[in-house]
């Protein structure tokens, strides 16, 4: 069947992952085609193969795959509507299982859950926040206070409340759809290592661009 005048429309992500040694157009980003079988034919081109003993990063250039789609499918153009260049990331995902990942993320959990504990009580005792809540009782009873009481009981639930509500999350419920202040920042974290590794593998000549 003739695919000429035929238009592929593609997609390409910034950051891609992959769970196959082979890498294939269909993985870095989305088409569409009014001709069914050139769509197929280039959602099945390879791009990249990884190697065990290599890098599990690849740059992949989308003049590059414009080139490979062109080449195979004679007649057809394509047309980016996306990134112009791709990090494509193996992920072996046997690697990833087991008992070592468990061990893994209960440390991170351990280490983010009383590292944020010694920060709040560190910065309690840096405003001397006793001292304050013995001043607030004073003047509001007129006597000092005798320990610990209703507004130290207050301030703890509510420093709980707001921190539940800051973070958008109670477990591994939402309480909105809205996206928390620490995915957003993992976003633009995430954007900026993904520009600089594109921009490295352009400078040192790494990226798989065009002949």
């Amino acid at each position: 069947m003739s695919t000429n005048g035929a238009t592929i429309y593609l997609k390409a992500e910034q950051n891609v992952e992959v769970q196959s040694k082979e890498v294939c157009v269909k993985d870095i980003g989305r088409l569409t085609c009014s001709d069914p079988h050139a769509l197929a034919k280039a959602k099945s081109l390879r791009l990249w193969q990884f190697q065990e003993d290599a890098c599990k990063r690849q740059v992949i250039s989308i003049l590059r795959v414009i080139e490979e789609i062109e080449k195979a499918c004679p007649g057809v153009s394509v047309e980016n509507l996306g990134e112009t260049d791709v990090l494509v990331e193996w992920i072996d995902v046997d690697r990833h299982k087991g008992f070592l990942q468990w061990c893994k993320l209960s440390f991170v959990a351990l280490i983010s859950f009383f590292g944020t504990a010694f920060t709040i009580m560190a910065f309690h005792n840096d405003i001397g926040i006793n001292d304050v809540f013995s001043k607030i009782y004073e003047m509001i009873m007129g006597m000092p206070g005798d320990g610990y009481g209703i507004l130290e009981l207050s301030y703890s639930v509510g420093l709980a409340v707001g921190i539940i509500v800051f973070f958008n999350h109670i477990g591994g419920r939402r309480i909105t759809k809205d996206p928390t202040p620490i995915e957003v920042e993992m976003r633009i974290y995430e954007e900026d290592v993904n520009k600089a590794l594109i921009a490295t593998a352009d400078r040192e000549g790494e990226s798989i661009d065009v002949s």
